[in-house]
This record gives structure tokens, sequence and C-alpha cells, in this order.
């Protein structure tokens, strides 16, 4: 399945953001789409409040759009645990022809180790190898596994590490080549057999099932000697017991690996130096699957629906990296560019939410009491209740009708309470209160912020502004902006109280004329951002030399 189309808003979400792209989600999957709504940043108060009142769970939390490994279809290599061999690595390279490697996994689902069919090209090509196991530790169950075999005397849990011995040669020669602790490959040659095992400490590897006498079996029992039967010949045994040593000797550690949110232009470099063929991917530290120098890393464009935005300042990081299928907004139109043509609807009101519901409305798609419900409240928190002068007629009816349709039986009341929840005045901190709801603008090379902050009491906050300033100040320094603004928007009072900070050849004075004794300006009847304070600001900085 595809992954879903993301519909999401600006950062600093606002209430008009966050549940514009619940209801435009809601929308495109009645259309047959596979949406789902996102949001670019913390809720704020007054959305936190507006999803609990109509109990809807907060959107998906988006931090950039910039391609991760979970963008790349990773390829599904087998694992092998702890105790497999060079033999069951082996069919896994036999069994998936493009397989390069296969990851050993701890206990846990987490990589160990990693071993490569160039490992075990290796290992063949040293034909000492074959023949002494010394540095194996390889323990009879393996073997007696490996060689298909079954074990006649003996502690199959021991470990062998001697060598191998092929019982080819005259009785004498034989028994002069033999130590203790040596495992010896044989035929049906019985009195060979019986040799060996008189002097003791060895392993008996019978090839072709030989058939083996009640006397063998009794002098390995006495002698506590390994006895093992193989339906393979002498030289194929000999392979064989070559493949069953533990991959945990073989494999490469430690493992260059990489989590599937590594970002894929960390990724890529990592590969270029680092040079292994295969690297395991993982997920809360368990293995998923690998990616390898031949995989193109070029990930499927996650596809995006902007609501309330369309500024690239605005958007959240990597939006260049998706693919914008549509925008939905009422802002001023800004530098966002896209490589195709999409569907736009930019309209002059009040609120994204307006839009949406009429969208709704004249699609004929039917509308639940909670989507109302959230169209209704952030129509009321972008309007400030139709005091905002963005406000339109098409504002006024939208809401009126979504109130009916959410079953809000006073909506002044309700309005009240939601731009309460929204005046946090008193319950954030002031660098908190400069980052909640702030949005970025490109005058020319002028980078510039203003965020808002509506209040209920102007006493109040006019004795706040010190502090306000003081975080102002170190925000603008800190992230480097030109100028930042900071309205504090007097909602019952119908006014703005206006800090900044960086003012830059007086465009300020040109755009809102004198300030007060405290430093900002007092703004009667300006409530709007977009279309109170960003429109002198531009023509004020058209004015600058």
């Amino acid at each position: 399945m595809h992954k879903p189309v993301l519909v999401i808003g600006h950062q600093n979400p606002d209430t008009d953001s966050v549940c514009s792209a619940i209801a435009y989600a809601y929308l495109k999957r009645q259309m047959g789409w596979n949406a789902e709504p996102a949001r670019a940043g913390k809720l704020n108060p007054e959305t936190v409040f507006v999803l609990d009142y109509f109990k809807i769970p907060a959107p998906r939390l988006i931090n950039y759009f910039y391609p991760s490994l979970e963008d790349i279809r990773l390829m599904q290599a087998p694992a092998v645990g702890l105790q497999a061999t060079l033999r069951d690595v082996g069919k896994l390279f036999v069994e998936n022809p493009r397989l390069k490697s296969v990851p050993v996994l701890d206990g846990k689902e987490g990589v160990a180790g990693i071993i490569t069919v160039g490992d075990l090209a290796k290992r063949y090509y040293e034909e000492e190898s074959i023949k002494e196991l010394e540095d194996g530790f390889v323990s009879f169950a393996n073997i007696v596994n490996t060689l298909e075999g079954k074990l006649l005397c003996g502690d199959v849990g021991k470990t062998f590490s001697g060598k191998i011995k092929l019982g080819a040669s005259e009785i004498n020669t034989l028994l002069s080549d033999v130590a203790t602790g040596d495992m010896i490959i044989l035929g049906d040659r019985e009195d060979v057999q019986k040799e060996l095992l008189r002097r003791g400490g060895v392993c008996l590897v019978l090839t072709r099932n030989t058939p083996v006498s009640e006397e063998i079996i009794r002098l390995a029992e006495e002698k506590d000697d390994v006895l093992i039967v193989t339906p393979f010949d002498s030289y194929k045994t000999a392979r064989l017991i070559n493949q069953s040593i533990p991959v945990t000797l073989l494999m490469t550690k430690p493992v260059v690996c990489f989590n599937e949110t590594d970002l894929l232009s960390d990724v890529k470099q990592k590969i270029l130096s680092a040079k292994y063929v295969t690297y395991p991917v993982l997920r809360k530290g368990k293995y998923i699957g690998v990616i390898d120098r031949g995989m193109m890393l070029e990930p499927e464009r996650q596809q995006v629906i902007l609501v309330d935005h369309n500024e690239r300042s605005q958007a959240v990081e990597g939006i260049e990296e998706t693919q914008i299928l549509e925008i939905i907004d009422h802002h001023r139109l800004g530098g966002l560019t896209t490589g195709a043509p999409i569907y736009i609807r930019e309209e002059p009101v009040g609120s994204t939410a307006t839009i949406i519901a009429n969208k709704m409305w004249n699609l004929g798609y039917g509308m639940p009491p909670y989507i109302a419900g959230i169209l209704f409240a952030a129509v009321v928190s972008d309007t400030l209740y139709f005091r905002s002068p963005t406000t339109t007629e098409t504002d006024r009816a939208a809401a009126k009708r979504l109130a009916v349709q959410a079953g809000i039986e006073d909506p002044e009341a309700f309005a009240m309470q939601l731009l309460r929840a929204g005046s946090v005045l008193n319950t954030m901190a002031p660098a908190d209160i400069i980052r909640n709801d702030v949005k970025e603008f490109d005058f020319g090379e002028m980078r510039v912020t203003v965020s808002q902050i509506n209040i209920m009491d102007r006493r109040l906050a006019l004795e706040k502004l010190p502090e306000l300033q003081k975080a102002l100040d170190t925000f603008r320094e800190r992230e480097k902006y030109n100028m930042s603004l900071l309205m504090v928007t007097d909602v019952l009072g119908e006014a703005t109280d206006l800090l900044e900070s960086g003012n830059c050849d007086g465009v300020l004075d040109r755009a809102f004329g004198n300030r007060e004794e405290g430093g900002y300006y007092h703004l009667p009847g300006v409530l709007s951002r977009k279309k109170q304070v960003i429109p002198p600001l531009t023509e004020a900085f058209k004015k600058v030399d």
C-alpha cells in the first residue's frame, strides 16, 4: 500500500491550520483518497482545547520531509542466528542468487555480525581450512547436522577443535599421524576402526552409511569416543565438515548498521566512506532489511497537500523534497514552486476552514458533527469571532451553518471559551509565547518574523511587556533574523500592542507611526497579522533606500 497523502498546515500551527488539515483529510478520504492529517509543530493551548472538546486525536507530527530510509524499499534479506553454520548460510546464497550477504542476529533481533559471499569464498580458497578446524571450536551437534548423519556414540554437546584426517593410508602410517582429539574420516575398514578406538581420544566419521558392528560401538563407548555415520563419501564429508563452522567465527563485526529514520543524505555519505557490500537496517534496534551499494537510494516522494499556507518559509523543512498536490489557503501568494501544475484554491476570506467547509457542501459530502465543530472553531479562532478585519460575510455564513451542524447551542459562549483557552499570557513562558504562533516572511533580503498572542486583559499584558521584549530580542539574535515582531492583541478591546526587535531604517515608524513611551506601538483596530501588519510592512520596505 502506498504511503498516505499528508494534509498539513504551516509550522507553529494554529487552530485553523490543524483543524483544516483534519477536515480536508476527511474530505479526501470520502473522495477515495488515502489521506491523513498531519501537523508541523507543537499544538498550542487553544488547539488542544478544540481537539479535546470534540474528542479528536492530534494529527501526526512531521518535523521534516527530508527523505530517510523509511522512504526506501528495503531488500528483505534473510538472516540467521548465532548458532547457524556456514552450510546454513551457503544454502541461503544458493536459494537467493541475488543475495550478497546475510546478517547474523543476536537473541533479541539485533545484528551481531554479517557474513558475505566473499567470506565463504575465502574460506574455501584457503584449502588448509578444509582439513583443520583448530580455529573453529565446532560443536559435534553442528557436525552431525551438517553431515546429515547419525551420532552412534559420544556427547553431542562437546566441541571439536582438532585436525581432520582422511583414513586412506596404511594402518601404521595413519596411526603415526593421528593425535588425541583428531577426527578421522573412514569407510568400511573395521580393522582400522578398531585400532583407532583402542588408542582412544578420537572421533570417527564413517562414510556411505557404513554398517557399524556392536564391537566398534562398545570400543567407542569404553573410550568415550565420538562415532558418527554419514551417507556421503569421504571427499564430500571433508568438505561438509568445513561448512559446520559457526558463522560467528567468520562473520564481520562490528557491523555498520543504519536506522530506518536516518536521512538518506547521511546514509549515502556513510556508504561511500565505509565501502561494505551490504548494510543492515534497524527499526528500534531490530533488524528489518538491508540496503546495498548497488541500490538506487531514490525515494518515492511524499505526496502532500498544503493548507493555510503557501510560503516556503512557513512550510515544514524539506518541503522541496515532496510532491505538492494541492494548496488550500487564504493568505498572500508566497514563493513555493512546483514541478507540475497543481490544484490551488486561494480565497480572500478570514479562515481556511471557511474554504474547506464550502467545498464539502458544494461537493455534497456529509459532514459529521465533530468535523463541523472543529471547522467552526477554526473560523472563530482566525477571525477572532468576527472582530478581525479579515472577516467576510462568507465566513459569517459558514460559521452559522457549521455551528448548527456541530450542535453548538450557544456559539458566542463557545467562542469566548475558545479564545480564553488561547490566551496563554499567564500560563506560558515569554520565550514560548514568541514561538507559539510565529510566521516568517521575506521582504527582499530581509527575514522577518511576526508572532501573535491574543489576550483578554490589556492591563495585565502591559505589565508583562518588558519580559516579552527581552524574550523577543533573544529569539531574534539566536535565530539570526533581521527583524522580529510580537503582536499582543486585545481581542475584546480590538487593538494590538506591537513589540519589535531589530528595527531597520525606521521601517516600523513608516508603517505604524510613533512609538509609545514603553517602546512599543499601540495600534487601535489592528487585529490581523495578514491584513493589517504585513501589507503596511511591505509598503514600508519598498520605500527603504
